[in-house]
């Protein structure tokens, strides 16, 4: 499982209130919360993000409440994937579970910046930064995770194991 895009890359403690304002809690429309993704810290990310774009962050990335709107609104925006240094647990958690791959990775932050081209291969463990022609390793996503990314998180995959029986 790969993802290529370009990079959007913020800094440490990056909150849950940053990732999508809390005035937009009252709903979970995707489209509504991936046009305001990232607005509190950068009024255009949602009109500048493109499909397989990849969110770099700093340490503690998710930080905050335990939303499960903040991870939706990055993949509604079209983010494949986000790098960070670390993350909050309960948002590391809360990315698996509508699956969006989070990955840790600081070297491959430290490096990157705004507009690189970046590709990640969740199974081999590699990040590739394109435009600085740099290769990170990255721990490989256990097969349980790979599946809940695949099947769209973790409500669709079990929803999947029922409909098998």
């Amino acid at each position: 499982m790969k993802f290529k895009g370009r990079v959007f890359k913020f800094g440490d403690d990056i909150d849950t209130d940053v990732i999508i304002p809390a005035r937009y809690l009252n709903t979970t429309d995707p489209d509504v919360l991936g046009s305001h993704c990232m607005e509190g810290v950068d009024p255009d990310f949602s009109k500048k993000v493109k499909p397989g774009d990849i969110v770099v962050g700093g340490r503690n990335f998710g930080c905050g409440s335990s939303r499960e709107h903040a991870p939706l609104s990055l993949k509604a925006a079209g983010v494949s994937c986000v790098i960070a240094k670390s993350f909050a647990r309960i948002f590391y958690r809360n990315a698996f579970n509508i699956g969006l791959p989070v990955l840790e990775c600081p070297e491959a932050v430290q490096e990157a910046e705004t507009g690189d081209e970046v590709e990640v291969d969740v199974v081999q463990g590699r990040v590739l930064n394109i435009s600085k022609e740099r290769a990170y390793v990255i721990k490989p996503l256990p097969p349980l995770i790979l599946e809940l990314i695949r099947d769209g998180g973790l409500i669709e995959h079990i929803a999947k194991r029922l409909r098998k029986g």
